[in-house]
């Protein structure tokens, strides 16, 4: 008989009826939270949020500019307000710790919401994503375990409980086609952990293996068995997070020649190859380029350039502006702030791409770079930066061009 079948909540245990269900229960998203303005939401970082930035700029351009060019943002903001609030919840501690416990932040919740932008900025539905639907569907699928018959006699040691549980994961519900991110599985597979911790039946330590290939998924094993290798397959709620949204960065940069492997130095290949600049030199500060890298760089310009911004091959300057400004959020990595001032470069905010390129170079300041991709990007920030700096120098430049109309009301339709 399973324990599906026999188990009967103690008038102390956790009831076994979903979440959403039960009054003065728990519930997501019902801890209080004393996280601040959305944008200064900073995960694993100190209570000024600066988390060694060196004074990050607060300011953060897409949906202001947006709004400039008569794009409503409110679901846009929403989300994104939605999604600063849980990162607000991740201290130090919680930002380390596994997906497996998912402490602090609502890791469903954060994720959802990132796709509710997302699908604002490109969608201009009056409609926002319905999050708490999918909320509600990921709970379902949760306690789908316990409903089902698919939990384990009682006493089944913790690799018969996994197995069940992988089964009823893998091939009752989620794959069903065989196809699936290794990043949203993990999700599920932390949501289905916490909501048996919740209800008592989680009577070990569990840990979960995050593939780094393209054909293995996301397992649940004993933590007790852990090994020393294990390390690099243990997802943080903090790098779960990063990963979804440098996934999204990458997918979505609009600059995808890949002429040298550096999301920045192909944004900044591209500016410099770009219509308009003088010459026909083959080569760039960095060395040497072929003409195919240099015809794709000026392909990419030319795109921008006539308010073609988005396409499955080419990237999406929304999405890829908004998935820049949710790491800065996630106060991963100073790059992150290098990266969007090229963005906001070729969006024509000079001043603010100066600010983040200052704010970067500060952050970095005293470190000694060694590897030859690395020293070409510090060249190319300093390039950059004297580039942007002599734009600002012109008298009445500001006043001859404003972004938000000279690059978003140029055909910038996504469709």
């Amino acid at each position: 008989m399973s324990c599906a079948a026999v188990w009967v909540p103690s008038p102390c245990s956790p009831s076994p009826v979903p979440p959403r269900h039960r009054r003065g229960r728990w519930r997501r998203g019902s801890a209080s939270s004393s996280s601040s303005s959305a944008f200064r939401a900073c995960a694993g970082g100190d209570a000024s949020g600066d988390g060694g930035g060196g004074g990050r700029p607060a300011r953060m351009v897409l949906h202001d500019s947006l709004e400039g060019a008569g794009v409503s943002t409110e679901h846009a903001r929403a989300a994104r307000e939605g999604f600063a609030k849980q990162v607000g919840r991740l201290t130090r501690l919680d930002a380390e710790t596994s997906i497996a416990i998912s402490r602090g932040a609502d890791l469903a919740r954060a994720a959802l919401c990132v796709a509710a932008e997302d699908d604002s900025l490109v969608s201009h539905s009056s409609v926002p994503l319905p999050v708490e639907a999918f909320v509600s569907r990921l709970d379902d699928l949760s306690t789908g375990f316990l409903a089902d018959g698919y939990l384990p006699p009682a006493g089944a040691p913790p690799q018969v409980f996994l197995d069940h549980l992988d089964r009823y994961l893998y091939v009752h519900k989620v794959l069903t086609c065989r196809l699936g991110s290794a990043l949203m599985l993990s999700l599920i597979y932390s949501e289905i952990l916490k909501m048996l911790r919740l209800y008592g039946l989680l009577e070990f330590n569990v840990e979960i293996f995050f593939p780094h290939d393209l054909n293995s998924l996301p397992r649940g094993y004993d933590k007790h068995k852990s090994k020393l290798g294990d390390e690099p397959h243990i997802m943080t709620s903090k790098s779960l997070l990063v990963e979804i949204l440098k996934t999204l960065k990458n997918t979505f940069w609009p600059f995808q020649s890949n002429q040298s492997g550096s999301l920045f130095l192909n944004a900044v290949s591209a500016n410099q190859h770009g219509p308009g600049n003088v010459g026909d030199n083959q080569t760039t500060p960095h060395g040497n380029i072929s003409t195919i890298e240099m015809a794709a760089a000026k392909a990419a310009q030319h795109r921008l350039m006539r308010g073609v911004w988005t396409n499955v091959r080419f990237g999406d300057m929304r999405r890829a502006l908004a998935a820049c400004e949710r790491l800065i959020l996630l106060n991963h990595d100073p790059r992150e702030l290098r990266d969007y001032a090229a963005l906001l470069y070729h969006c024509g905010y000079y001043e603010d791409c100066l600010q983040y390129l200052a704010s970067y170079q500060t952050a970095v300041a005293g470190q000694h770079w060694n590897n030859p991709l690395e020293i070409m990007e510090d060249e190319a920030v300093n390039t950059l930066r004297a580039r942007v700096s002599l734009i600002l120098a012109e008298d009445g430049w500001s006043s001859r061009r404003s972004p938000a109309t000279s690059y978003w009301t140029k055909n910038s339709e996504p469709w």
